[in-house]
Protein backbone atom coordinates (compact mmCIF):
# COMPACT_ATOMS: atom_id res chain seq x y z
CA UNK A 1 0.00 0.00 0.00
CA UNK A 2 1.33 3.43 -0.92
CA UNK A 3 1.90 5.68 2.04
CA UNK A 4 3.02 9.19 2.65
CA UNK A 5 6.32 9.38 4.48
CA UNK A 6 8.31 12.46 5.28
CA UNK A 7 11.39 10.22 5.03
CA UNK A 8 11.53 11.15 1.34
CA UNK A 9 12.33 14.74 2.29
CA UNK A 10 16.11 14.68 2.28
CA UNK A 11 16.37 11.62 0.03
CA UNK A 12 18.39 11.80 -3.16
CA UNK A 13 16.80 12.17 -6.57
CA UNK A 14 17.94 8.65 -7.46
CA UNK A 15 16.35 7.20 -4.31
CA UNK A 16 13.07 8.98 -4.95
CA UNK A 17 12.87 8.05 -8.63
CA UNK A 18 13.68 4.42 -7.89
CA UNK A 19 11.00 4.24 -5.18
CA UNK A 20 8.36 5.83 -7.39
CA UNK A 21 9.18 3.54 -10.32
CA UNK A 22 8.95 0.46 -8.07
CA UNK A 23 5.70 1.60 -6.44
CA UNK A 24 7.20 1.96 -2.96
CA UNK A 25 5.72 5.44 -2.85
CA UNK A 26 3.93 7.78 -5.25
CA UNK A 27 5.01 10.96 -6.97
CA UNK A 28 2.00 12.64 -5.39
CA UNK A 29 3.06 11.69 -1.86
CA UNK A 30 6.68 12.68 -2.42
CA UNK A 31 5.76 16.06 -3.88
CA UNK A 32 3.19 16.75 -1.15
CA UNK A 33 5.82 16.10 1.54
CA UNK A 34 8.31 18.42 -0.11
CA UNK A 35 5.69 21.14 -0.46
CA UNK A 36 4.94 20.80 3.27
CA UNK A 37 8.63 21.21 4.01
CA UNK A 38 8.92 24.26 1.76
CA UNK A 39 5.90 25.88 3.42
CA UNK A 40 7.35 25.22 6.86
CA UNK A 41 10.94 26.25 6.33
CA UNK A 42 11.42 28.45 3.28
CA UNK A 43 10.38 31.42 5.40
CA UNK A 44 13.77 31.02 7.08
CA UNK A 45 15.98 30.99 3.97
CA UNK A 46 13.82 32.65 1.29
CA UNK A 47 14.86 30.34 -1.54
CA UNK A 48 11.61 30.42 -3.55
CA UNK A 49 10.03 33.24 -5.49
CA UNK A 50 6.85 31.24 -6.04
CA UNK A 51 5.76 27.77 -4.97
CA UNK A 52 3.45 25.90 -7.36
CA UNK A 53 1.51 24.01 -4.67
CA UNK A 54 -1.70 23.06 -6.48
CA UNK A 55 -0.13 22.81 -9.93
CA UNK A 56 2.70 20.61 -8.64
CA UNK A 57 0.30 18.15 -7.01
CA UNK A 58 -1.75 17.97 -10.21
CA UNK A 59 1.40 17.29 -12.23
CA UNK A 60 2.55 14.64 -9.75
CA UNK A 61 -0.78 12.84 -10.19
CA UNK A 62 -0.16 12.83 -13.95
CA UNK A 63 3.29 11.32 -13.39
CA UNK A 64 1.75 8.55 -11.27
CA UNK A 65 -0.60 7.70 -14.15
CA UNK A 66 2.12 7.56 -16.80
CA UNK A 67 2.12 4.20 -18.63
CA UNK A 68 5.91 4.43 -19.03
CA UNK A 69 6.57 5.31 -15.39
CA UNK A 70 9.21 2.59 -15.16
CA UNK A 71 11.27 4.38 -17.82
CA UNK A 72 11.28 7.87 -16.29
CA UNK A 73 14.74 8.80 -14.99
CA UNK A 74 13.35 11.44 -12.58
CA UNK A 75 10.01 9.82 -11.79
CA UNK A 76 8.30 11.91 -9.11
CA UNK A 77 11.42 13.91 -8.22
CA UNK A 78 10.57 17.44 -6.96
CA UNK A 79 12.79 20.01 -8.68
CA UNK A 80 13.21 23.76 -8.41
CA UNK A 81 13.82 25.97 -11.44
CA UNK A 82 15.69 29.26 -11.42
CA UNK A 83 13.37 32.18 -12.13
CA UNK A 84 15.05 33.31 -15.37
CA UNK A 85 13.86 30.47 -17.58
CA UNK A 86 10.31 29.95 -18.82
CA UNK A 87 7.93 27.79 -16.80
CA UNK A 88 4.46 27.61 -18.32
CA UNK A 89 1.97 29.76 -16.46
CA UNK A 90 4.53 31.82 -14.55
CA UNK A 91 6.30 35.08 -15.35
CA UNK A 92 10.07 35.16 -15.44
CA UNK A 93 11.00 37.49 -12.57
CA UNK A 94 14.70 37.70 -13.45
CA UNK A 95 15.55 38.77 -9.94
CA UNK A 96 13.17 41.67 -9.30
CA UNK A 97 9.75 43.06 -10.09
CA UNK A 98 11.36 45.65 -12.35
CA UNK A 99 13.01 42.93 -14.47
CA UNK A 100 9.96 40.66 -14.66
CA UNK A 101 8.90 39.27 -18.04
CA UNK A 102 5.33 38.25 -19.00
CA UNK A 103 3.74 34.93 -18.09
CA UNK A 104 5.23 32.15 -20.21
CA UNK A 105 2.96 30.12 -22.48
CA UNK A 106 5.55 27.35 -22.99
CA UNK A 107 8.37 25.76 -21.03
CA UNK A 108 12.02 26.46 -21.71
CA UNK A 109 13.67 23.41 -23.29
CA UNK A 110 15.48 22.46 -20.06
CA UNK A 111 12.20 22.57 -18.13
CA UNK A 112 10.56 20.47 -20.85
CA UNK A 113 13.34 17.88 -20.51
CA UNK A 114 13.03 17.76 -16.73
CA UNK A 115 9.28 17.23 -16.95
CA UNK A 116 9.72 14.71 -19.75
CA UNK A 117 11.88 12.65 -17.40
CA UNK A 118 9.13 12.64 -14.76
CA UNK A 119 10.32 15.51 -12.55
CA UNK A 120 7.77 17.83 -10.96
CA UNK A 121 8.52 21.56 -10.79
CA UNK A 122 7.54 22.62 -7.27
CA UNK A 123 8.54 26.26 -7.68
CA UNK A 124 10.91 28.86 -9.06
CA UNK A 125 13.87 30.11 -7.06
CA UNK A 126 15.20 33.57 -6.34
CA UNK A 127 18.19 35.24 -7.98
CA UNK A 128 19.70 38.76 -7.94
CA UNK A 129 18.43 41.27 -10.49
CA UNK A 130 19.23 40.08 -14.04
CA UNK A 131 21.50 37.41 -12.56
CA UNK A 132 24.39 39.86 -12.31
CA UNK A 133 25.66 39.27 -8.78
CA UNK A 134 27.17 36.60 -6.54
CA UNK A 135 24.74 37.41 -3.71
CA UNK A 136 20.96 36.91 -3.79
CA UNK A 137 18.47 39.47 -2.53
CA UNK A 138 16.01 42.12 -3.64
CA UNK A 139 13.83 44.76 -2.01
CA UNK A 140 11.48 42.05 -0.76
CA UNK A 141 13.68 39.20 0.49
CA UNK A 142 17.25 38.39 1.47
CA UNK A 143 17.96 34.77 0.53
CA UNK A 144 20.04 33.06 3.20
CA UNK A 145 22.56 30.25 3.41
CA UNK A 146 21.20 27.18 5.27
CA UNK A 147 24.66 26.54 6.77
CA UNK A 148 24.62 29.95 8.44
CA UNK A 149 21.65 32.20 7.88
CA UNK A 150 23.75 35.32 8.44
CA UNK A 151 25.64 34.47 5.20
CA UNK A 152 24.65 34.62 1.55
CA UNK A 153 24.05 31.42 -0.43
CA UNK A 154 25.89 33.09 -3.31
CA UNK A 155 24.48 33.98 -6.68
CA UNK A 156 23.09 34.17 -9.09
CA UNK A 157 21.55 30.69 -8.59
CA UNK A 158 21.39 31.42 -4.88
CA UNK A 159 17.80 30.35 -4.33
CA UNK A 160 18.33 27.03 -6.08
CA UNK A 161 21.47 26.27 -4.07
CA UNK A 162 19.82 27.20 -0.77
CA UNK A 163 16.81 25.00 -1.56
CA UNK A 164 19.03 21.99 -2.28
CA UNK A 165 21.31 22.52 0.71
CA UNK A 166 18.28 22.72 3.01
CA UNK A 167 16.76 19.55 1.57
CA UNK A 168 13.68 21.38 0.27
CA UNK A 169 14.31 19.72 -3.10
CA UNK A 170 16.84 17.02 -3.99
CA UNK A 171 18.06 18.74 -7.17
CA UNK A 172 17.59 22.14 -8.79
CA UNK A 173 18.15 23.86 -12.07
CA UNK A 174 20.56 26.78 -12.23
CA UNK A 175 22.51 28.67 -14.85
CA UNK A 176 25.99 30.06 -14.91
CA UNK A 177 27.30 33.11 -16.79
CA UNK A 178 30.36 33.94 -14.68
CA UNK A 179 30.08 31.37 -11.90
CA UNK A 180 26.39 31.49 -11.03
CA UNK A 181 26.06 27.73 -10.42
CA UNK A 182 29.51 27.02 -9.05
CA UNK A 183 29.69 29.96 -6.62
CA UNK A 184 26.37 29.11 -4.87
CA UNK A 185 27.29 25.43 -4.82
CA UNK A 186 30.52 26.32 -3.03
CA UNK A 187 28.75 28.65 -0.61
CA UNK A 188 26.14 26.02 0.26
CA UNK A 189 28.27 22.86 0.35
CA UNK A 190 26.68 21.06 -2.60
CA UNK A 191 27.62 19.87 -6.09
CA UNK A 192 27.25 22.34 -8.96
CA UNK A 193 27.90 21.55 -12.63
CA UNK A 194 28.31 24.16 -15.36
CA UNK A 195 28.43 22.22 -18.62
CA UNK A 196 30.65 23.31 -21.46
CA UNK A 197 29.37 25.39 -24.33
CA UNK A 198 26.62 23.67 -26.29
CA UNK A 199 26.29 20.58 -24.08
CA UNK A 200 22.89 21.69 -22.74
CA UNK A 201 20.45 24.07 -24.48
CA UNK A 202 21.08 27.61 -23.22
CA UNK A 203 18.47 30.04 -24.56
CA UNK A 204 19.22 32.54 -21.79
CA UNK A 205 18.14 36.07 -22.55
CA UNK A 206 19.06 37.91 -25.72
CA UNK A 207 22.33 36.19 -26.55
CA UNK A 208 23.25 33.82 -23.70
CA UNK A 209 25.46 36.56 -22.22
CA UNK A 210 27.49 36.61 -25.44
CA UNK A 211 27.92 32.85 -25.16
CA UNK A 212 29.06 32.83 -21.53
CA UNK A 213 25.87 31.46 -19.92
CA UNK A 214 24.92 27.78 -19.64
CA UNK A 215 22.12 25.86 -17.91
CA UNK A 216 23.21 23.25 -15.39
CA UNK A 217 22.37 21.39 -12.22
CA UNK A 218 22.78 21.61 -8.43
CA UNK A 219 22.58 18.50 -6.25
CA UNK A 220 23.83 16.97 -3.01
CA UNK A 221 25.62 14.01 -4.60
CA UNK A 222 27.69 13.41 -7.72
CA UNK A 223 25.25 10.67 -8.76
CA UNK A 224 22.34 13.13 -8.69
CA UNK A 225 24.35 15.77 -10.55
CA UNK A 226 25.17 13.15 -13.18
CA UNK A 227 21.51 12.16 -13.45
CA UNK A 228 20.40 15.78 -13.78
CA UNK A 229 23.06 16.49 -16.38
CA UNK A 230 22.04 13.43 -18.39
CA UNK A 231 18.44 14.63 -18.51
CA UNK A 232 19.34 18.24 -19.39
CA UNK A 233 21.77 17.15 -22.10
CA UNK A 234 19.37 14.66 -23.64
CA UNK A 235 21.48 11.63 -22.72
CA UNK A 236 20.41 8.25 -21.43
CA UNK A 237 21.74 7.98 -17.86
CA UNK A 238 24.53 5.42 -17.72
CA UNK A 239 27.21 4.43 -15.23
CA UNK A 240 30.27 6.65 -15.14
CA UNK A 241 33.58 5.07 -16.13
CA UNK A 242 36.04 5.16 -13.24
CA UNK A 243 39.00 7.30 -14.30
CA UNK A 244 42.52 5.97 -13.93
CA UNK A 245 45.93 7.58 -14.17
CA UNK A 246 44.75 11.14 -14.75
CA UNK A 247 47.22 13.99 -15.03
CA UNK A 248 45.81 16.71 -12.79
CA UNK A 249 47.00 20.31 -12.75
CA UNK A 250 46.68 22.13 -9.43
CA UNK A 251 46.56 25.92 -9.18
CA UNK A 252 45.90 28.39 -6.38
CA UNK A 253 46.58 31.37 -8.62
CA UNK A 254 43.69 33.83 -8.72
CA UNK A 255 42.59 35.23 -12.08
CA UNK A 256 42.12 38.61 -10.35
CA UNK A 257 45.28 40.53 -9.48
CA UNK A 258 45.58 41.20 -5.77
CA UNK A 259 43.04 38.55 -4.71
CA UNK A 260 44.37 35.44 -2.99
CA UNK A 261 42.90 32.20 -1.66
CA UNK A 262 42.50 32.11 2.11
CA UNK A 263 43.77 29.30 4.32
CA UNK A 264 40.52 27.30 4.15
CA UNK A 265 40.48 27.46 0.35
CA UNK A 266 44.09 26.30 0.16
CA UNK A 267 43.40 23.44 2.57
CA UNK A 268 40.46 22.29 0.45
CA UNK A 269 42.71 22.02 -2.59
CA UNK A 270 45.45 20.19 -0.67
CA UNK A 271 42.87 17.74 0.72
CA UNK A 272 41.65 16.95 -2.80
CA UNK A 273 45.21 16.52 -4.05
CA UNK A 274 45.84 13.97 -1.32
CA UNK A 275 42.70 12.05 -2.32
CA UNK A 276 43.46 11.98 -6.05
CA UNK A 277 47.03 10.84 -5.40
CA UNK A 278 45.65 8.00 -3.29
CA UNK A 279 43.60 6.93 -6.33
CA UNK A 280 46.72 6.68 -8.45
CA UNK A 281 46.35 9.93 -10.35
CA UNK A 282 49.22 12.33 -10.88
CA UNK A 283 49.06 15.91 -9.61
CA UNK A 284 51.42 18.78 -10.24
CA UNK A 285 51.38 22.53 -9.72
CA UNK A 286 50.54 24.30 -12.96
CA UNK A 287 49.00 27.76 -13.26
CA UNK A 288 46.89 28.75 -16.26
CA UNK A 289 48.35 31.84 -17.86
CA UNK A 290 45.64 34.44 -17.33
CA UNK A 291 46.57 37.30 -19.70
CA UNK A 292 46.39 40.86 -18.30
CA UNK A 293 43.59 41.76 -20.71
CA UNK A 294 41.39 38.80 -19.69
CA UNK A 295 39.83 40.50 -16.66
CA UNK A 296 39.02 43.65 -18.64
CA UNK A 297 37.44 41.66 -21.48
CA UNK A 298 35.41 39.53 -19.09
CA UNK A 299 34.22 42.61 -17.20
CA UNK A 300 33.24 44.36 -20.44
CA UNK A 301 31.22 41.31 -21.49
CA UNK A 302 29.55 41.15 -18.07
CA UNK A 303 28.56 44.79 -18.39
CA UNK A 304 27.35 44.34 -21.97
CA UNK A 305 25.21 41.37 -20.92
CA UNK A 306 23.39 43.66 -18.49
CA UNK A 307 22.80 46.21 -21.23
CA UNK A 308 21.39 43.55 -23.55
CA UNK A 309 19.14 42.08 -20.86
CA UNK A 310 17.70 45.48 -19.97
CA UNK A 311 17.04 46.67 -23.52
CA UNK A 312 13.24 46.39 -23.17
CA UNK A 313 12.97 47.20 -19.47
CA UNK A 314 12.21 50.42 -17.63
CA UNK A 315 15.76 51.25 -16.68
CA UNK A 316 14.69 53.83 -14.10
CA UNK A 317 12.93 51.10 -12.09
CA UNK A 318 16.03 48.91 -11.85
CA UNK A 319 18.41 48.89 -8.90
CA UNK A 320 21.15 51.56 -8.93
CA UNK A 321 23.91 48.94 -9.12
CA UNK A 322 22.22 47.41 -12.18
CA UNK A 323 21.84 50.79 -13.87
CA UNK A 324 25.55 51.44 -13.42
CA UNK A 325 26.32 48.06 -14.96
CA UNK A 326 24.10 48.89 -17.94
CA UNK A 327 25.82 52.24 -18.50
CA UNK A 328 29.22 50.57 -18.48
CA UNK A 329 27.94 47.90 -20.85
CA UNK A 330 26.71 50.49 -23.33
CA UNK A 331 30.10 52.19 -23.20
CA UNK A 332 31.92 48.88 -23.72
CA UNK A 333 29.79 48.11 -26.76
CA UNK A 334 30.35 51.55 -28.26
CA UNK A 335 34.10 51.18 -27.78
CA UNK A 336 34.17 47.73 -29.40
CA UNK A 337 35.40 45.98 -26.24
CA UNK A 338 33.06 42.99 -26.56
CA UNK A 339 34.36 40.79 -29.35
CA UNK A 340 33.81 37.19 -30.33
CA UNK A 341 37.46 37.05 -31.36
CA UNK A 342 38.63 37.67 -27.79
CA UNK A 343 36.56 34.78 -26.46
CA UNK A 344 37.71 32.50 -29.27
CA UNK A 345 41.35 33.40 -28.61
CA UNK A 346 41.05 32.66 -24.89
CA UNK A 347 39.26 29.38 -25.62
CA UNK A 348 42.09 28.33 -27.95
CA UNK A 349 44.71 29.42 -25.41
CA UNK A 350 43.04 27.29 -22.73
CA UNK A 351 42.75 24.32 -25.05
CA UNK A 352 46.43 24.61 -25.91
CA UNK A 353 47.36 24.85 -22.23
CA UNK A 354 45.54 21.59 -21.43
CA UNK A 355 47.03 19.85 -24.48
CA UNK A 356 50.59 21.11 -24.02
CA UNK A 357 50.67 20.00 -20.39
CA UNK A 358 48.69 16.84 -21.17
CA UNK A 359 46.38 17.81 -18.30
CA UNK A 360 43.08 15.99 -17.99
CA UNK A 361 41.67 18.15 -15.18
CA UNK A 362 42.53 21.42 -13.45
CA UNK A 363 41.83 21.77 -9.71
CA UNK A 364 41.44 25.26 -8.20
CA UNK A 365 39.76 26.73 -5.15
CA UNK A 366 36.06 27.31 -5.68
CA UNK A 367 36.09 30.52 -3.62
CA UNK A 368 38.88 32.73 -2.35
CA UNK A 369 37.14 33.47 0.96
CA UNK A 370 34.01 32.77 2.99
CA UNK A 371 30.62 33.83 1.60
CA UNK A 372 29.75 37.45 2.45
CA UNK A 373 26.99 38.42 4.87
CA UNK A 374 23.37 37.91 3.87
CA UNK A 375 22.28 41.49 3.43
CA UNK A 376 20.45 43.87 1.10
CA UNK A 377 23.30 44.15 -1.36
CA UNK A 378 20.73 45.33 -3.90
CA UNK A 379 20.49 48.61 -2.00
CA UNK A 380 24.24 49.12 -1.79
CA UNK A 381 26.46 50.92 -4.24
CA UNK A 382 27.78 49.41 -7.44
CA UNK A 383 31.36 49.69 -6.14
CA UNK A 384 30.51 47.86 -2.90
CA UNK A 385 28.96 45.01 -4.88
CA UNK A 386 31.86 44.81 -7.30
CA UNK A 387 34.38 44.71 -4.47
CA UNK A 388 32.69 41.90 -2.56
CA UNK A 389 32.02 39.84 -5.68
CA UNK A 390 35.57 39.93 -7.01
CA UNK A 391 37.21 39.43 -3.62
CA UNK A 392 35.41 36.25 -2.64
CA UNK A 393 34.61 34.56 -5.96
CA UNK A 394 37.26 35.14 -8.64
CA UNK A 395 37.93 31.58 -9.82
CA UNK A 396 34.88 30.72 -11.91
CA UNK A 397 34.62 33.41 -14.61
CA UNK A 398 37.57 32.51 -16.89
CA UNK A 399 35.96 29.17 -17.73
CA UNK A 400 32.73 30.80 -18.90
CA UNK A 401 34.84 33.01 -21.15
CA UNK A 402 36.49 29.86 -22.52
CA UNK A 403 33.26 27.83 -22.64
CA UNK A 404 34.87 24.94 -20.72
CA UNK A 405 32.94 22.74 -18.27
CA UNK A 406 33.41 23.33 -14.55
CA UNK A 407 32.26 21.41 -11.49
CA UNK A 408 32.28 22.40 -7.80
CA UNK A 409 32.25 19.83 -5.00
CA UNK A 410 32.37 20.17 -1.19
CA UNK A 411 35.55 19.24 0.68
CA UNK A 412 34.72 19.50 4.36
CA UNK A 413 33.96 22.40 6.65
CA UNK A 414 35.83 25.63 7.35
CA UNK A 415 36.70 26.75 10.86
CA UNK A 416 33.83 29.25 10.69
CA UNK A 417 31.29 26.45 10.20
CA UNK A 418 30.76 27.12 6.50
CA UNK A 419 31.50 24.52 3.81
CA UNK A 420 34.77 24.40 1.90
CA UNK A 421 34.83 23.53 -1.80
CA UNK A 422 37.04 23.08 -4.84
CA UNK A 423 36.52 23.59 -8.56
CA UNK A 424 37.32 20.98 -11.21
CA UNK A 425 37.75 22.24 -14.79
CA UNK A 426 38.30 20.27 -17.96
CA UNK A 427 38.58 20.83 -21.70
CA UNK A 428 35.50 20.73 -23.96
CA UNK A 429 33.53 17.51 -23.67
CA UNK A 430 34.93 16.50 -20.27
CA UNK A 431 31.72 16.78 -18.20
CA UNK A 432 31.51 13.03 -17.57
CA UNK A 433 35.20 12.84 -16.68
CA UNK A 434 34.80 15.64 -14.14
CA UNK A 435 31.79 13.88 -12.63
CA UNK A 436 33.65 10.56 -12.50
CA UNK A 437 36.64 12.10 -10.73
CA UNK A 438 34.31 13.90 -8.34
CA UNK A 439 32.61 10.58 -7.65
CA UNK A 440 35.95 9.05 -6.65
CA UNK A 441 36.59 11.95 -4.29
CA UNK A 442 33.10 11.68 -2.81
CA UNK A 443 33.52 7.94 -2.23
CA UNK A 444 36.87 8.46 -0.51
CA UNK A 445 35.73 11.41 1.63
CA UNK A 446 31.91 11.66 1.75
CA UNK A 447 30.59 15.12 2.55
CA UNK A 448 27.60 16.19 4.61
CA UNK A 449 24.75 16.24 2.08
CA UNK A 450 22.73 18.98 3.76
CA UNK A 451 23.45 21.93 5.98
CA UNK A 452 23.54 21.06 9.70
CA UNK A 453 20.01 20.74 11.06
CA UNK A 454 18.43 20.41 7.61
CA UNK A 455 16.09 19.00 6.39
CA UNK A 456 14.21 19.27 9.64
CA UNK A 457 11.20 17.31 8.42
CA UNK A 458 13.19 14.20 7.50
CA UNK A 459 12.14 11.20 9.58
CA UNK A 460 13.08 7.55 9.80
CA UNK A 461 11.76 5.72 6.72
CA UNK A 462 8.76 3.58 7.51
Amino acid sequence: MLHRSTAWVGATAREIARAVRRGDTSATAVVADHLDSIRAYDRIIGAFREVRSGAAIAEAEIVDDQPDLANLALAGVPVAVKENVAVTGLPMWNGSAAARRPVADADHEVVRRLRGAGAVVVGVTRMPELGLWATTDDAETVTRNPWRTDRTPGGSSGGSAAAVAAGLVPIAHGNDGLGSIRIPAACCGIVGLKPGRGAVPAGLGVNDWYGLAENGILATTVADAHLGYAVLSGRTPAALTEPRGLRIAVSLRSPVTGVFADAAAKKGVSDVVRLVLAHGHGALKADPQYPPALAARALSTWFAAAAAAAAELDRAALQPRTRRHITLGQQALRQGLVRDADRAAWRERCRNWFEAGRYDVLVTPALAAAPPPADRWSARSWSANMLVNTRYAPYAAPWNFAGFPGLVIPVGVRADGLPAAVQLVGPPGSELLLLALAGQIEQAAPWRRHAPGWPRMAAQRK
